[in-house]
């Protein structure tokens, strides 16, 4: 019979670590003068209380290792259960939103999404702003823990071949877990924190440089203002695309250069691939600028960076409406967004190793079409690519279309039109944030969708920001029948 313990033991915790963080907003509304502090204080009481005595009642129950079945339940649990008690101060605070908005906003801050359905942010509590940050913050080190640890384990889109990248972490999930996060996390806020001084340098007072900072780092996308980044000026645009760039990094190699080995970092060829992509993209467009605008201004360039560096690590903040820049910027934004940055980052979407296994495979093919007789391998980094790296790699993006093609038809199905549709589907899938068309592009919101369309995008993000298969897994009979 399938042990629940240790899943409910590490839940639990997860728990009561939310719960604690919740403080901290509560701490801001009252500085603020605010009484919605106590929407806080009430979110907080709730969520340690039940997560401890979730943690108490599966103690007894905690070993070192963790079954196939245990992983997977785990990794897909915290991210359902967490967006749950995350959703507490939306609903019971001064947004007022009913449960389907609250889990909407709580899925799209723990998933890094960025997708929104809360207006007039100028004018909310300080304290909500915060917390939509920390809920991002929380999820992007987390996430890299799971890449790091877990997915490797599941052997899910092809992880695995990051096993040997400086953890292994074969038949120890706990404990590694917590070396791996103590790591992570060190590096992770000593990043946020640089980040937030290099805001204020930029110009930002210390509170939307904090929470900027921990959305930044986080590639989630959160912003304090409705128009996002445009709120701000130059130099904190620079400030972002650099901290956008950096936590699209594999957090691997800065665990490596506090170790004090720098070469991984620079003969890594996903980072070169990483920062190519950019290149090429930026390049195209702002080309495209000068000749339909004739725009060969510093701001021109500084919109066409900051966007395309934003969409392609899935951060999702926003400088201006691409929207009106044409078709071509539109169509090119689009397919940004399903690049993604480098695996084991806080960076969404498919990431840049699998379109490099992916091109391995395809070259190898055509090698074997013209020379039949010739034994050819695909290889990375260095190493042959095996057979179960490559299969999982294909069906990873089999199922990544599939599922775009089916969220896609389902969200017409609600009565939403087919840019909003597609693109819907996309930004929840590859967790981007932001859609294209006048409701939930640069400039709008996903307040407007019905009720059916946020939960199917709700589950979106859930499924994209675990890989897909780790959700899809367990939808199977064989799965629990292992």
């Amino acid at each position: 019979m399938l042990d629940l313990r240790p899943v409910g033991y590490v839940i639990g915790l997860s728990l009561v670590a939310l719960g604690v963080t919740m403080l901290m907003p509560l701490l801001v509304d009252i500085a603020e003068g605010r009484d919605h502090w106590d929407v806080f204080a009430q979110s907080a009481i709730l969520t340690v209380l039940i997560g401890g005595l979730v943690s108490l009642s599966c103690k007894n129950g905690v070993r070192e290792g963790l079954t196939l079945q245990q992983t997977f339940l785990l990794t897909t649990g915290v991210w359902v259960v967490l967006p749950v008690f995350g959703a507490l101060p939306f609903m019971l605070g001064e947004t007022q939103s009913d449960f389907t908005d609250a889990i909407f906003e709580a899925m799209s801050g723990l998933t890094t999404t960025g997708s929104t359905v809360l207006s007039d942010l100028d004018n909310l509590p300080k304290g909500i702003l915060l917390w939509r940050g920390i809920l991002q913050w929380l999820g992007g080190v987390g996430i890299v823990v799971v890449a790091m640890v877990f997915l490797p384990e599941l052997r899910v889109g092809g992880m695995q071949i990051f096993r040997s990248e400086g953890f292994d972490t074969f038949g120890k999930i706990l404990p590694r877990a917590t070396e791996i996060a103590s790591h992570i996390s060190v590096i992770y806020l000593g990043l946020t924190l640089t980040c937030v001084l290099a805001y204020i340098m930029s110009g930002m007072n210390a509170f939307d440089a904090t929470v900027h900072a921990m959305t930044t780092v986080a590639t989630g996308g959160f912003a304090n203002y409705d128009a996002s980044f445009g709120a701000f000026g130059m130099a904190s645009e620079y400030v972002a695309v650099g901290f956008m760039m950096l936590a699209a990094l594999p957090f691997v190699r800065f665990v490596q250069m506090t170790a004090g080995t720098i070469q991984p970092l620079l003969e890594d060829r996903q980072i070169r691939a990483f920062f190519g992509t950019l290149a090429v993209i930026v390049s195209i467009l702002t080309l495209w600028q000068v000749w339909q605008a004739g725009d060969w201004s510093e701001l021109a360039f500084r919109k066409v960076l900051f966007n395309t560096v934003s969409i392609v690590t899935g951060t999702g903040y926003a400088s201006a409406d691409y929207m009106l820049w044409g078709s071509f910027p539109v169509a090119v934004f689009f397919f940004a967004g399903l690049i993604g940055g480098c695996a084991g980052s806080t960076a969404c979407s498919v990431k840049i190793f699998r379109y490099q296994l992916l091109f391995a495979s395809i070259k190898v093919q055509l090698k074997r079409i013209y020379s039949p007789h010739g034994v050819f391998t695909p290889r990375y980094q260095g190493r042959a690519i095996g057979d179960d790296v490559l299969n999982s790699v294909m069906a990873f993006f089999v199922f990544f279309i599939l599922s775009l093609g089916v969220l896609s038809v389902l969200l017409g199905l609600t009565g939403l039109d087919f840019i909003t549709s597609v693109s819907g589907a996309a930004a929840a899938l590859a967790n981007i944030g932001p859609g294209l068309g006048d409701v939930i592009g640069p400039a709008g919101n996903f307040e407007p969708l019905n009720t059916a369309a946020k939960w199917m995008l709700t589950a979106g993000m859930l499924v994209g920001r675990l890989e897909l298969l780790v959700v899809y897994a367990m939808f199977t009979i064989g799965f629990w029948r292992a």
